[in-house]
């Protein structure tokens, strides 16, 4: 398996993973041109894909999923909620083909079986998912408030977790948003601080190879802060876990699982 981010923060989100008989995109929050030309630029196949997954509904996740899945003839596959709001946005020159699922549901997708699960942010119905293929396995929950224990035990028996790290609470307290937005970011629907990451990420640093954070503000935060406080929640593990960030402006070095 092999998991490419083709865009990672506030202005657009986008996972590609491919298996040995398919892929899928996590989020599509960049035109449909641009995330095809990260594609070819990655050495990824978009004859491969089967399905778009959305998490939710906001701009950064699904800006080109409608005329994307059109463009290459596949269904969108979100909770009913997230898929409301995806059709009601949709052009009315065709309507896609969409897979309504439910939390903690197991769907088939060629050799994929997806588990969507509950996160906590302020979207109708927002999920994350976890992809497994075989005996590998990638968790991706890149925008939610706070992680419950039951979504750090579903990391817990994966290959590789993309995990949201937005802002640095100092950072988000002494910059330019004003004071509602940033209670929002804050709140339990808003976004995990790099501090919170690092709880969870303490939890998985004896179980997870592979971690990617997720969906950095450019305003709020610095790769550099979040992953130092990635490296200091491993601990005596930090040398035994491969450890990176989402580029927003560029494609991130593939990993292989």
């Amino acid at each position: 398996m092999r998991v490419t981010t083709l865009a990672s923060g506030s202005k657009g989100n986008c996972v590609y993973i491919e298996g040995d008989d398919g892929a899928v995109l996590v989020d599509a929050g960049l035109s449909a041109r641009e995330i095809l030309a990260r594609l070819a630029v990655s050495g990824g196949k978009p004859d491969l894909i089967r399905a778009l997954l959305v998490t939710h509904e906001h701009g950064d996740h699904i800006q080109g999923v409608s005329s994307l899945a059109r463009k290459l003839r596949v269904p969108i596959l979100g909770t009913q909620g997230t898929l409301s709001e995806v059709l009601r946005t949709a052009s009315s020159r065709a309507t896609p083909d969409v897979i309504p699922c439910q939390y903690n549901e197991e769907i088939p997708l060629s050799d994929f079986l997806i588990r969507p699960f509950a996160t906590s942010h302020d979207a109708l119905e927002p999920c994350g998912f976890c992809i497994e293929e075989g005996d590998l396995r990638v968790g991706c929950c890149t925008d939610t408030g706070v992680v419950s224990s039951r979504l750090v035990d579903c990391f817990r028996r994966c290959d590789m977790v993309i995990l949201e790290s937005n802002h640095c609470p100092e950072m988000l307290e002494n910059g330019p948003y004003p004071a509602m937005l940033k209670r929002r970011i804050r709140s339990k629907k808003g976004h995990l601080s790099n501090t919170s990451a690092g709880e969870c990420l303490q939890e998985l640093a004896r179980d997870v190879p592979v971690i990617q954070l997720a969906h950095l503000s450019e305003i709020n935060n610095t790769p550099a802060k979040a992953l130092a406080s990635a490296r200091e929640a491993f601990g005596l593990f930090v040398d035994m876990v491969d450890l990176s960030v989402g580029l927003q402006h560029g494609v991130s070095p593939t990993k292989y699982l």
